[in-house]
């Protein structure tokens, strides 16, 4: 086997550029190479390719023990590493010619990205096509969240076709080949490869103007139908005991209205009616705004919260601050409000950070994944074992409705479901067919 021509400027190039492709900021990237090049060093008469994973874990020991080294330092060394073995050198073999150190010229559209890497040429067409994906996805009004998840499925295809233009691919038959080895070789979730597809339809049919072929000639994963986790009265009530403040606040909206997790965390103080005793959720699943019940059992506890939030924001206002993320075309025709008490978060985080898309400094809302901590938390410490997620509290929220006699009509609406049919599932778990049959056990 040819080893990796790992001194060569066109390895440590191209396996930045790896490390790039895969959401890491070009300012740090170079410290994932230097450690990358450390790892080489180490083992000088040893080539990269011939190395175990005993080899690995002897040198991140080795960095861990030494006392200017951080353990997050240890982290990055680590993530660099996979990077290196599991994304980079599987595509990558050197240039054999008398000038691999210069950067050669771009391939022919039928030579093997394993024969020839050309770092240049590779970076300017991966850019300028996860461009085109990004600024048509925002002329759409996706969220951030959609954006960041096609661009990391149109990186993985075209590493996985060996960096070569997609535009030049035999389109059905090189996505078909990318899903067949996400489902045979990576063993994904069939929710994971119809997501993987939706971003490659996005790709060729939107970003790249280029027909797609008939999606009937790749067969989508069937997704299994599986009932939903549901919480009896009495385990909500031991969850929401066991947990306090914010987050203890956040679940009991869950639960009591019917929130999802991220409409509960993008909730802003507009969209709260004491008043009326109602919720208005923005922005739901499919861009859908709906009008859902605010429990008489938090009136009081939003009040008082909100009324911490609005210290918070006066205090940002103060330091020239207190601006949080609204639609562009609003924020153009009306200027400050971004400022506004109303539009500001219900759940802020604590501390500003750096809209990734205009890079303005916000006051953003609070990391959804404290919230799954929280409840992990206190389920573990009701002694609950069935597998609860916050999505949970809304299948107890449908559930409980329906126990209590309440419209299935009424029930899709609060939970803005566009079919009663995704809402009939919720009479499956009242149903429970053939449990009321006695077991022959028990004779």
């Amino acid at each position: 086997m040819m080893t990796v021509n790992e001194n060569s400027n066109v390895f440590w190039k191209a396996y930045q550029a790896c490390v790039e492709g895969h959401k890491v900021d070009p300012e740090h990237a170079r410290f994932y190479v230097r450690w990358a090049q450390l790892f080489s060093d180490n083992l000088p008469d040893k080539p990269l390719q011939n190395r175990s994973r005993e080899d690995i874990e002897s040198f991140l020991k080795d960095l861990a023990g030494r006392s200017s080294i951080q353990d997050w330092q240890v982290s990055q060394a680590r993530y660099a590493l996979r990077l290196l073995y599991e994304q980079f050198l599987p595509n990558f073999k050197p240039d054999t010619s008398a000038n691999a150190d210069s950067e050669p010229a771009s391939p022919e559209p039928n030579e093997s990205f394993r024969d020839k890497v050309v770092p240049g040429e590779v970076e300017r067409r991966h850019s300028a096509i996860l461009q085109s994906v990004a600024t048509n996805i925002r002329a759409r009004h996706y969220s951030y969240r959609t954006e960041q998840t096609y661009l990391d499925w149109v990186r993985r295809f075209i590493a996985f076709h060996a960096y070569h233009d997609p535009r030049k691919l035999k389109v059905t038959s090189a996505v078909k080949e990318y899903l067949d080895y996400l489902a045979i070789e990576r063993e994904v979730s069939a929710s994971t490869q119809n997501q993987a597809l939706n971003a490659l339809v996005f790709l060729y049919r939107e970003a790249l103007q280029q027909p797609f072929g008939e999606l009937d000639e790749i067969v989508r994963a069937k997704r299994p139908q599986r009932m939903p986790v549901v919480l009896t009265r009495d385990e909500v009530n031991a969850v929401l005991a066991r947990m306090e403040g914010i987050y203890g606040l956040m679940a009991g909206l869950l639960y009591g209205s019917g929130l999802r997790l991220m409409e509960c965390v993008r909730l802003r103080v507009k969209d709260l009616d004491f008043a009326q005793r109602q919720i208005m959720v923005r922005d739901g699943k499919g861009q859908k705004d709906r009008v859902t019940m605010l429990a008489e059992r938090y009136l009081q506890p939003l009040q008082e919260h909100l009324a911490q939030v609005k210290i918070l924001h006066e205090q940002d206002l103060a330091q020239g601050n207190g601006a949080v993320y609204i639609w562009p075309g609003l924020e153009r025709k009306y200027p400050n409000a971004s400022r506004d008490w109303r539009w500001q978060y219900v759940f802020p985080a604590k501390s500003l950070s750096v809209d990734p898309r205009s890079g303005k400094v916000r006051r953003h809302h609070i990391n959804e994944q404290l919230l799954h901590r929280a409840v992990k938390q206190a389920v573990e410490q009701a002694g609950i074992t069935k597998l609860v997620s916050c999505h949970t509290f809304r299948h107890s929220f449908a559930t409980h409705l329906l126990q209590g006699g309440s419209d299935i009509r009424t029930v899709q609406e609060l939970l803005g479901h566009a079919d009663v049919a995704t809402t009939m599932i919720y009479t499956h778990v009242l149903n429970r067919p053939g449990l009321a049959v006695k077991s022959p056990a028990d004779g």
